[in-house]
């Protein structure tokens, strides 16, 4: 065989691997405008309660 079918062959032997990494790669950025289009999956987070006791502590163990 000559230079160029061996390196033929070699590209398509990788063509089905690399055509699985890119829809791996492809499949988050596809799903994205589909969970766009629901308005209503936004998930919040709950907002964290203001303890004050962490500039207490740190008065404290400094003290000591």
């Amino acid at each position: 065989m000559n230079r160029i079918a061996t390196s033929t062959l070699k590209a398509l032997r990788l063509l089905p691997r690399a055509m699985l990494i890119l829809m791996l790669l492809a499949a988050p950025v596809l799903a994205v405008p589909m969970m766009r289009a629901d308005a209503g999956s936004v998930i919040e987070a709950p907002t964290p309660k203001k303890a004050g006791i962490g500039f207490v502590l740190l008065v404290s163990l400094q003290r000591g």
